[in-house]
């Protein structure tokens, strides 16, 4: 299946500025993302950038960057965007892919672009894995994901899910079994018109509660295909104790 790699990139980065050009074995990080995410199967991979020093970076590894604008609220409008100027529109697949994730399996990818062919009811696609201990269960910065007999998600929440109601009688101390608690992977697959119509949606009150945009979709009846995975991803880059961990995985 023909699918296009979009990474969105912005250079103000609260807790690590300029993270998109942060320098990981001698290339900028959003170029390793690029990199990794060419081995996944992809037509294209484009990062869709908000300022030119992102642009130049990728020009002169050879990445394709597309320019965007810098006042966009959300990763998902500066992709709608980008749809935009990409000419992508209808069943077109486009997989997001976080320009801070520079470990990232391109077989992950692949399997979430291929889920909305195996899922024709899904208008979006992502991904979880197994939580294996109880303080990534109760961790709220680790989101969890609950799914139905397809395999589409029913909700997302910063909260421990599945609530083992007998289980749990006297603290959490141990992990539900049936069904196991999955952690929530921030890897998304739309399908163009989808992407392009989702900035427009109103803002879902589950979803200004929880802090995850992904609910809006799920408030508005649209369906999300869930993509579950025995490996973990490799870490994310948000701090400089990230960077420097990912420096010497990669050294």
């Amino acid at each position: 299946m023909s699918f296009t790699v979009l990474i969105p990139a912005r250079l103000a980065s609260t807790r690590l500025p300029n993270k998109p050009l942060a320098d990981i074995a001698g290339k900028p990080m959003v170029v390793r993302v690029a990199e990794r995410a060419a081995l996944s199967g992809a037509a294209q991979v484009v990062v869709a950038a908000d300022a030119p020093a992102i642009l130049d970076a990728c020009a002169a590894h050879g990445v394709r960057a597309i320019a965007t604008r810098a006042d966009h609220p959300s990763g998902s409008d500066r992709l709608a965007e980008a749809c935009t100027l990409l000419g992508l529109d209808g069943d077109d697949v486009i997989v997001n892919v976080q320009g801070d994730e520079p470990l990232i399996e391109p077989a992950l990818i692949g399997a979430v672009a291929d889920l909305l062919t195996n899922v024709p009811l899904a208008q979006m696609g992502t991904a979880a894995h197994t939580i294996k201990t109880v303080d990534e269960f109760v961790n709220p910065n680790v989101v969890k994901v609950l799914t139905d007999a397809q395999g589409l998600a029913l909700t997302f929440s910063r909260a421990p899910l599945p609530w083992w109601r007998d289980g749990f009688a006297h603290g959490i101390t141990a992990l539900p079994t049936q069904p196991a608690p999955l952690r929530h992977i921030g890897i998304y697959s739309y399908r163009a018109a989808f992407l392009r119509a989702f900035p427009q949606l109103a803002p879902a009150p589950i979803e200004r509660c929880e802090a995850l945009e992904q609910l809006r979709a799920l408030w508005h009846g649209h369906r999300i295909a869930v993509h579950v995975t025995d490996h973990a991803p490799g870490p994310g880059v948000d701090t400089p104790e990230d960077l420097a961990r990912v420096r010497a995985l990669m050294a």
